[in-house]
């Protein structure tokens, strides 16, 4: 059986494998990033032991060339906060070598 740390930790991965995936893809320009964010950020929100998502896609980083690009993690700066039976996890994903990586950051 899991830990209450443990337990945290994977839930902080399922909320970051279902934003990713789920949302991966999405076009997205500067003029729509902000409510991009918003869907984001309450649509993970929704899923159990979720406390909060921040979402802030790099708008400046954009490749516009056509008016919008796809959503992709390189856009993208994430934290979430995930809350278990007394034990929080928070967690971020950003940019590192060229690969979106999602780490924890603290476990309390």
């Amino acid at each position: 059986m899991a830990t209450d740390v443990q337990q945290a930790c994977f839930e902080a991965g399922i909320k970051f494998g279902a934003l990713y995936h789920q949302f991966a893809g999405t076009p997205v320009s500067p003029a729509s990033a902000a409510s991009l964010e918003t869907a984001i950020e309450e649509s993970i929100e929704n899923q159990p032991f979720c406390e909060d998502v921040t979402v802030d896609i790099l708008t400046g980083e954009l490749d516009t060339t056509h008016g919008y690009t796809e959503l992709t993690g390189e856009y993208m700066e994430v934290e979430l906060v995930v809350a278990y039976e007394g034990r929080e996890a928070v967690a971020e994903m950003a940019m590192r070598d060229g690969y979106p990586l999602m780490e924890l950051v603290r476990v309390e």
